[in-house]
């Protein structure tokens, strides 16, 4: 399915159609602001946005303390809504810095990269963006796709990664959203030679479906808190069946000075899947405020 995060997810499983990586600024190796009048100043308030779910909510609000940390004057205008909302108001520079998902935006671009990786994926997002935006660094936290299973079922088949199914696939029940077996059946069996004993419609019931036995195996975001608290394990995809989506900081070129490169580039530097579902357990599931969680991360990274 493809994701669009940014109207919070519906998810993303093409072996062609790629997305973003963790290399800086596509991977170009120059300066992301090479162009802009402050580059090497301080610049005046720089605006960080966010689209309207807890997740981009928490990375927003991350990046706001995170230059503030470094005493660039910061207005947050979170949860505005959807990336056909949203990314214009970053391209015309109405906001300064968006939490972005390389991989969706990519396809929301209409753009294709020739292959699943990260560096690919980048170069391909640095050509498609208008000439008024940047990317800084990506990321190694992803919010995607999943084959996951309960800790139990890991423990006794020993499946640390999607090809360990092999051999266990036809005992096992697949589940996920209505359109998982359509989209993605196939692709199983091509990329990974795995047919599943039977593929069953669970949508977001699935991780309850996977800690009671009622499927094997199923298709659960990988910052989903979920996994924290019902004890799920996530396994890898070595073949990058389901698309790249690291968390990168989308920037209008002009309204952010070096010092604000940094910071967020030194964000991007110590976030991580873990640690990033860690947060959202707090958020998601322990209900704390998002700010507060921020804050937490900042400091014990040393960010703030």
């Amino acid at each position: 399915m493809t994701k669009n995060l940014l109207a919070r997810p519906s998810a993303a499983v093409t072996l062609a159609t790629l997305v973003l990586g963790a290399t800086a600024c596509g991977g170009s190796g120059s300066d992301p602001l090479a162009n802009s009048s402050k580059s090497s100043g301080g610049g005046g308030t720089v605006t960080v946005g966010s689209a309207n779910f807890p997740e981009n909510v928490l990375l927003a609000s991350i990046y706001s303390q995170a230059l503030q940390a470094k005493g660039i004057k910061v207005t947050e205008k979170f949860n505005i809504g959807s990336r056909e909302v949203i990314y214009g108001q970053v391209k015309s520079g109405s906001l300064t810095v968006l939490p972005e998902y390389n991989g969706s935006l990519l396809t929301y671009l209409k753009a294709k990269a020739a292959s699943s990786d990260e560096a690919a994926v980048n170069a391909a997002l640095a050509k498609a963006l208008p000439s008024s935006l940047t990317l800084l660094d990506s990321s190694a936290a992803e919010d995607k796709d999943s084959l996951t299973v309960s800790k139990a079922v890991a423990d006794k088949y020993n499946l640390k990664s999607i090809p360990d199914l092999k051999g266990h696939a036809a005992d096992f029940v697949v589940g996920g959203p209505p359109e998982f077996k359509t989209r993605d059946e196939q692709l199983f069996k091509d990329v990974y030679g795995l047919t599943f004993k039977e593929w069953k419609a669970t949508s977001d019931a699935t991780a309850n479906a996977l800690k009671d036995g009622t499927v094997q195996v199923g298709d659960i975001y990988t910052t989903d808190p979920r996994i924290i608290s019902l004890n799920l394990v996530s396994l890898e995809d070595p073949k990058h069946l389901f698309d790249v989506q690291n968390v990168t900081p989308l920037v209008h070129k002009g309204d952010l000075s070096d010092k604000g490169v940094a910071a967020l580039n030194a964000v991007s530097a110590k976030l991580d899947t873990a640690g990033l579902v860690q947060l959202m357990k707090r958020v998601g599931t322990d209900k704390e405020d998002p700010a507060v969680v921020a804050k937490d991360w900042l400091s014990s990274n040393g960010l703030a």
